[in-house]
């Protein structure tokens, strides 16, 4: 009885501990959009982007190397993370920033990036050889409308050029490739050197980008150094340490899942913070997409419980 009831604790324990990271990646992604669309106008974003990274790669590279937890990786394994990092963060982040920078707004950033999880369903079965069910293409619809529903107020108000649309789409095809070389990978790294070979990566792109565009000195206000220190907690470590750990908890389809609700976040935050209208159409967005993650979550829920029936056996005789 004492067993049984240990296995359920630990059981209850971690899907408490998958939820409250599940909830942790949404609203911690969903700063990333937020955070530099509350900058100055005579601040660039590419300024905000070199000391979101360069100091936090600083001290992570210190951090690992004083605590030794790079000896058991190998370089062939550096070398895979450093590129998965030059998409999956960089490409990402600089391509995000680079739509908001351009005037295009933080709602239509996110519903593009939110239609990811439809293109990695397309992809999932000859690259991964998994199979997306019925259950979870009728979720994933339901969610990318959800998502169209919350931010189809937005769109309207954004002020860019329209090459400045491709930057979004640029950033969901960065992650998309750079989730796709992690999963291909036959290695396992732990996620504190993963984080810290992505971010040292990006901080370089972004030193020699800012340099060359001659925004590399920033301004002294408490504002920016907040905002630049958030960007560094939040969407960086917060954000993608998550990500990591989730996709190897809960798999790519049901992580991709939770990333329709990031518009929605995001959404709300604008509310809050910007001052941004919440209407009904927004509020029946967000139903959508909370029904369109619960039925993708719910079919992996149940493969995951067939996969755990052992197998009959033959009885000794």
């Amino acid at each position: 009885m004492g067993k049984q009831v240990g296995i359920h604790s630990s059981v209850v324990t971690a899907r408490l501990m998958t939820i409250g990271a599940a909830i942790g990646f949404v609203l911690s992604w969903s700063s990333g959009f937020v955070i530099p669309a509350l900058l100055p106008a005579d601040v660039s974003w590419t300024t905000l982007l070199v000391w979101r990274f360069v100091p936090l790669a600083a001290i992570l590279v210190a951090v690992v190397l004083w605590r030794g937890w790079h000896r058991d990786v190998t370089g062939g394994a550096l070398k895979r993370q450093a590129i998965i990092g030059l998409f999956a963060q960089t490409g990402y982040c600089v391509f995000v920033y680079a739509a908001v920078g351009s005037g295009v707004a933080v709602g239509t950033t996110a519903l593009i990036d939110a239609v990811q999880p439809l293109v990695v369903a397309t992809l999932v079965g000859p690259l991964l050889g998994l199979r997306v069910h019925g259950a979870q293409w009728a979720g994933l619809g339901a969610g990318a409308i959800g998502v169209a529903l919350v931010v189809g107020s937005q769109i309207g108000g954004a002020v860019a050029h329209p090459l400045a649309y491709a930057f979004p789409v640029l950033a969901m095809a960065c992650l998309i490739v750079g989730t796709f070389l992690e999963r291909r990978s036959s290695t396992r790294s732990p996620v504190i050197v993963v984080l810290t070979v992505h971010i040292a990566v990006t901080a370089l792109v972004c030193l020699v980008l800012a340099a060359v565009t001659g925004t590399l000195i920033p301004p002294m206000t408490a504002s920016f150094w907040l905002s630049a220190s958030l960007a560094a907690v939040l969407p960086t470590l917060a954000a993608y340490g998550l990500y990591w750990w989730l996709l190897g908890r809960i798999g790519i389809t049901a992580l991709n899942a939770l990333l329709f609700l990031i518009a929605p976040a995001t959404a709300l935050a604008g509310f809050v913070l910007l001052g941004e209208p919440l209407t009904g159409l927004t509020l029946a967005g967000f139903a959508l997409c909370g029904a369109g993650v619960a039925a993708v979550l719910a079919r992996e829920v149940r493969g995951e419980r067939v996969q755990a029936v052992p197998a009959p056996t033959r009885a000794a005789g």
